[in-house]
């Protein structure tokens, strides 16, 4: 005889069946509980990595601001050297090279790390044609003492600037009053090559070789393209890789919140200093208006302060330099925060302002970052009592619990460090299983400790791409967890990426499983970096679209997960009757 199932027990089953359905579907998914945003990186504050396209139509674009390069005489066989690193004449003796040797391609004299080549100039670019070079210790070279070329000025101006006459890796290299440069058989470098050379003269033609092109930032795509084109660039891309869909579909994903980043030239729009590009604010306040449509909040993180407060591109740093940490560019500093606080505190949209993204701990000294965080934090608080105040973990060889010690602020404080299972060679090692088991064995263990703490909610915000040697790396956090301390929230933020190759889709939706569900344990939320990349498993829309991100409420919301896992259960349990 054919078994019926119970009708009682058939009106359950589907009943909450529909409840979870209901429930996964609807708007209290937007609740703020806890935050569940993803970044909207590469868009208001450029990072190349995230869409390389940006800079495809840039003349010389192997030559950008930062570019290090180095020069060899093709007559002498030998390297241009600007010995100690600068402050003397410039010779052209060297075999081999080394950091001596390494020039940047540059346009201001800054604080630069180069990675051992003494050697390396570094680029600072005037025109797609015009270029100023700088040396280790920050000494641009110079036509000012007559013929002879030195390292010895500071501050650079008509005598630094060269123009460059290029044939693929070799290059003629003239001063504005049209004298070429050549080497003398005493291994000078002069500025009286007698006339204009062709490519078999040897003694007025270098070849270069670049040692590193890095940077792809703000900095250098307005001064690759220049003021017009730079404007026809980006506001094509502002316009168009985000846009009121995208709200729309992450809103329909479980997610309740956007981190914005933007640049601090954002204050002085529609006409920033150069070289930066106007519009920005613009594109700010349609993202206010998508989200107030679409039910999320807004953090608005500024990623890029004055002078760079960490050298990367994605602070728009010109050549890799640190500069942020002066009272001229951190008064300016404060003054964005006032000018954001000032418009957007009203806002029913917004969240939080976070007041400076991953500061430098090689370069940010702790006390000048805890003054500035006071400082933002009451600007913040002169305009709204409930806006989050976000203060970002230094990042390299920090402290964890620095900003935990520190007392920044009286309500609604958030501390955002960072953890990644990339950029450090313990994790290059790992397999699939090794690097889930990290999650739990590691990361949760910390998130938990850290909700324990006497202090800021945990906000596990975002991850960052780096381009720096492995020992540099070595001390970077391996995540970004926020926290506040007394009334302060802790988050974070996270990728579905790691250095496992040719991982199967399974592999990498157990991965991001594992994360969603620790890092869901941080007491104020989480953001995933980033919504859009060309590398794919970075790409928000891309793994959730591709299904190697299983994103959406029921997994992000405990409560949902247990509702279907008890259908499933009644289901099974009446199967087994059956049987």
């Amino acid at each position: 005889m054919a078994m019926r199932f119970p009708r009682a027990g058939l009106f359950l089953f589907f009943g909450v069946l529909l409840s979870a359905f209901r429930l996964a579907h609807s708007s209290t998914d937007n609740d703020f509980s806890k935050v569940r945003a993803v970044n909207l990186g590469g868009w208001l504050v450029v990072e190349g990595w995230i869409k390389p396209s940006l800079f495809d139509g840039i003349p010389n674009r192997d030559m950008l601001d930062g570019t290090q390069v180095q020069l060899k005489s093709v007559g002498l066989q030998k390297y241009v050297s600007a010995g100690d690193g600068g402050g003397g004449n410039v010779t052209v003796d060297r075999d081999a090279a080394s950091s001596w040797e390494t020039f940047k391609v540059c346009s201001k004299p800054t604080l630069c790390i180069f990675p051992g080549f003494l050697e390396l100039y570094q680029l600072w670019r005037i025109s797609m044609n015009e270029f100023q070079f700088r040396c280790l210790n920050g000494q641009f070279l110079t036509a000012s003492d007559g013929d002879i070329i030195s390292a010895t000025v500071d501050s650079p101006g008509d005598s630094e600037t060269f123009y460059i006459e290029r044939n693929n890796t070799l290059l003629h290299i003239k001063l504005l009053n049209g004298s070429y440069l050549q080497v003398t058989d005493n291994h000078q470098l002069t500025s009286n090559y007698p006339s204009r050379p062709g490519w078999d003269d040897d003694m007025a033609t270098f070849e270069m070789t670049i040692v590193a092109n890095n940077l792809h930032g703000d900095y250098q795509l307005a001064n690759g393209y220049g003021p017009e084109q730079a404007k026809t660039v980006l506001t094509e891309h502002r316009k168009n890789f985000v846009s009121g869909r995208d709200f729309y579909f992450i809103s329909q994903k479980g997610i309740n919140a956007v981190r914005i980043p933007v640049g601090w030239w954002i204050a002085y729009d529609p006409d920033p200093p150069a070289p930066f590009i106007g519009g920005s604010l613009n594109a700010l306040d349609r993202a206010f208006y998508w989200a107030q449509i679409y039910g999320l909040k807004c953090i608005i993180d500024l990623h890029a302060a004055p002078g760079s407060q960490n050298g990367m591109e994605h602070s728009a740093s010109r050549d890799g330099s640190v500069d942020w940490p002066s009272e001229a560019n951190i008064e300016k500093t404060l003054d964005v925060i006032n000018f954001l606080a000032q418009r957007y505190a009203d806002n029913p949209t917004l969240l939080g302002i976070e007041l400076l993204n991953e500061p430098s701990a090689a370069a940010v000294p702790l006390d000048t970052l805890v003054s500035y965080y006071k400082t933002g934090y009451q600007i913040v608080r002169s305009y709204s009592d409930t806006t989050y105040v976000i203060f970002c973990q230094r990042i390299g060889n920090a402290d964890p619990m620095e900003l935990y010690q520190a007392y920044l602020g009286a309500t609604n404080t958030v501390v955002d460090l960072h953890y990644y299972n990339l950029f450090d060679p313990y994790f290059e090692k790992l397999n699939a299983t090794e690097n889930i088991q990290f999650i739990y064995k590691n990361r949760l263990p910390q998130v938990q400790s850290l909700n324990r703490a006497n202090g800021p909610l945990v906000f596990i915000g975002r991850s960052c791409r780096l381009n720096l040697d492995s020992s540099i790396l070595f001390a970077f956090p391996l995540s970004l967890i926020g926290t506040l301390l007394c009334n302060l929230h802790s988050s974070g933020e996270w990728v579905n990426e790691w250095n496992v190759t040719n991982a199967s889709q399974v592999q990498y939706q157990l991965f991001g499983n594992a994360q969603l569900e620790v890092y869901g344990e941080a007491s104020f939320g989480w953001s995933y970096w980033t919504i859009k990349c060309n590398s794919v498993h970075w790409d928000y829309e891309w793994n959730i679209r591709n299904k190697y991100l299983i994103g959406g409420s029921l997994l992000i919301s405990p409560n949902y997960m247990l509702l279907v896992v008890g259908c499933l259960m009644y289901l099974f349990g009446f199967l087994s009757v059956l049987t």
